[in-house]
């Protein structure tokens, strides 16, 4: 029996998936990132926390498979995109690993995207998002600002995945798919884009080679071992973003379905076969030449949930929540959230409230303007979507929201059997690689399976 180990480098837990050759999770481990936040604008994760936090989460799967080390086949990651680290000429870290939460930059870099408007900034990235401080070439332009001397010694800027393919096999490689949010990829050609490394005074040589998501590497050297608790001469393949990777954990590459993730914040990811720079909509190389996939992001998550147990209703957890919300009518008898309904002034994230309005009112709200929001993002992503829609994130354990997205969408949902579907995408990853397989779409029907369909109501 063949092993594949799936790494999900998550910005709040790091995870590893352990799967069989028929993609059965055998053993997952899950630690929480302890970040340094310092006076609240800092995101930072230590070189030492790293590897730690690392090394324990893939020694839990691991233990729980029931294998050693030596039994794993290969190796692929899942990445949270613009999180870096800066490398000095001998490769050693001069900061730490810097996330993408990060706001030191908000000072000396303006939001927007008006900076890039004469070099056709959205044709070239695929990018349809505004720039902001948390993109990690503004963490880099704060760097050359106010700690020039320490810029002075930076001779490699790598990405939270490549650190991890660089130290493992000594190759810095970095994946298109997690280069593609930086802004500096030209999408269309494959290749660092020359305009936008000029723009934030960046050198091609201080960025790692491009290569494509399930492209091998190499091997795992001695000292990768030595971090991970693997085994040396594991076979480790280039993995991709992790809204990427759960898209390919949800089997959503074989056909013309589109995965959502209902999350802290809400996601949606599709496929195609032609290249388009849309505004709303991030376009990125998919692993084989002429394959895309598209991303559409929205703030109107789940955050709104929490935050109204959290202020109004302090002593009820969410699921007693949801099954408040179960006995109210659509439409939350007149009740409208508005989208993040978090970030107004007490209850003025929404109309109509009247006297009888319960928490269940409140709450099924919220889920209904999630569920709006979401069809306005697969509309970005395709404005003729006819296929079904795979759910994923933490809004998929919830029946009562599936339900009401089913119903808004007018189209079934689909709940995958196992729910760490980046881990699983990382795995397949791997697994295709190891197999030398150039049909995905064989290996996906053979590891994506469903425990549910969810139709809508007529």
């Amino acid at each position: 029996m063949r092993f594949f180990l799936g790494i999900d480098l998550g910005t709040s837990y790091f995870k590893a998936g352990i799967f069989d050759e028929d993609g059965r999770l055998k053993g997952l481990g899950r630690r929480f990132v302890k970040k340094e936040t310092g006076d609240g604008t800092l995101c930072e994760l230590p070189v030492p926390v790293f590897w730690g936090t690392l090394r324990a989460c893939i020694g839990s799967a691991v233990n729980e498979a029931g294998i050693i080390p030596e039994e794993i086949s290969a190796v692929s990651y899942s990445s949270q995109a613009n999180s870096f680290i800066l490398l000095d000429e001998n490769d050693h870290p001069l900061t730490p690993l810097i996330l993408w939460p990060d706001e030191r930059a908000k000072e000396v870099f303006p939001s927007g995207s008006k900076m890039f408007d004469e070099i056709d900034f959205l044709e070239k990235t695929g990018l349809g998002i505004d720039f902001s401080a948390a993109f990690a070439v503004a963490k880099m332009t704060w760097f050359q600002k106010k700690q020039p001397e320490s810029w002075e010694r930076v001779k490699s800027v790598l990405s939270i995945s490549d650190y991890l393919t660089f130290s493992l096999t000594r190759k810095k490689v970095a994946d298109l798919s997690t280069a593609s949010m930086t802004g500096l990829l030209d999408v269309t050609q494959c290749r660092w884009w020359k305009e936008s490394l000029n723009l934030f005074s960046l050198n091609k040589s201080m960025l790692p080679t491009l290569r494509r998501t399930g492209s091998f590497v190499g091997t795992l050297t001695k000292p990768g071992a030595e971090h991970t608790g693997l085994a040396a001469g594991i076979p480790f393949y280039l993995g991709g973003l992790d809204h990427h990777c759960a898209a390919v954990g949800s089997g959503i590459i074989q056909n013309e379905n589109i995965c959502e993730s209902t999350g802290t914040v809400l996601a949606s990811v599709g496929y195609s076969n032609k290249y388009s720079a849309d505004a709303g909509c991030c376009s990125a190389p998919g692993m084989d030449a002429g394959h895309y996939f598209r991303m559409a992001f929205d703030d109107n998550g789940a955050l709104a949930l929490e935050w109204y147990r959290r202020n109004f209703a302090p002593e009820t957890d969410i699921p007693e929540l949801l099954e408040m919300a179960k006995e109210v009518k659509e439409g939350s008898e007149g009740l409208i959230a508005k989208p993040c309904a978090n970030k107004y002034q007490g209850l003025n994230g929404f109309e109509n409230v009247q006297p009888f309005h319960g928490h269940g009112h409140f709450v099924r709200a919220i889920l209904e303007s999630t569920s709006a929001s979401l069809e306005k993002l697969i509309t970005i992503l395709n404005s003729h979507f006819s296929g079904k829609v795979v759910s994923t994130g933490g809004g998929a354990q919830s029946s009562l929201w599936i339900q009401i997205k089913a119903n808004k969408l007018k189209t079934d949902f689909l709940i995958p059997e196992c729910s760490e579907t980046a881990c699983m995408g990382a795995a397949m990853i791997a697994a295709a690689g190891f197999e030398q397989t150039s049909s995905r779409k064989e290996l996906a029907e053979k590891w994506v399976r469903y425990r549910k369909i969810v139709r809508p109501e007529s």
